[in-house]
């Protein structure tokens, strides 16, 4: 009888941290979609994604990444609808830090450039087969919410498609680089929190 109870009380905890996960999981579909409205299932695969592997995909080497911070920086004037961050997918281990905070000298540049490069160095990311998993999760949670996304069956393919081939990286649609002129780099939570938020209004 007490193994029942306990093995009944495991099985209602686990359900109740799946109800949670889900939970999140539409919120953060939810506010994306609320803050880009033009966003297909691309761009939340991208922001789920970048909650798990951060900026590593992106960085070669240092100099190139500097060289190539210095020459985004230089290719806009100030940030669309002053927006300083926001976090990643529903466990928000990372954040998109927007280059306006250092257009608008709030975050001296080499300073946010050392964030974003020991974000890279310092993070753990599952692996390729994890994410998968994880994505299929992630999937059925949206699949469940009904949204009328653009182009959302052949995203859908073209994704699992993708990670079939044990590829995982996607860049923001093109829908969503229409719309949106973003420019930001990922940084890690606790870096953020600690070194980059303080600093901001």
């Amino acid at each position: 009888m007490r193994r029942f109870i306990t093995v009944t009380a495991l099985a209602l905890l686990l359900i109740s941290c799946k109800d949670e996960k889900s939970e999140r999981i539409r919120l953060a579909v939810k506010n994306q979609l609320n803050s880009y409205p033009e966003s297909t299932l691309q761009d939340l695969y991208k922001n789920f994604f970048q909650d798990y592997f951060g900026p590593g995909h992106i960085v070669s080497d240092t100099a190139s990444a500097g060289a190539y911070l210095d020459r985004e920086l230089a290719s806009f004037e100030q940030a669309a609808g002053g927006v300083y961050y926001e976090p990643t997918g529903f466990n928000s281990n990372f954040y998109r830090v927007h280059l306006s905070v250092i257009k608008e000298g709030l975050i001296p540049r080499d300073v946010f450039f050392n964030a974003f490069i020991r974000s890279v160095s310092d993070m753990q990311t599952i692996t390729p087969e994890e994410w998968k998993m994880e994505w299929n999760r992630i999937d059925s949670v949206i699949q469940t919410m009904n949204l009328s996304l653009a182009g959302y069956g052949q995203d859908r393919e073209k994704l699992f498609s993708l990670l079939e081939q044990g590829k995982y990286v996607v860049h923001h649609s093109e829908p969503f680089s229409k719309a949106y002129d973003l420019h930001y780099r990922i940084i890690k939570r606790e870096i953020f929190l600690n070194e980059i938020l303080p600093e901001l209004p």
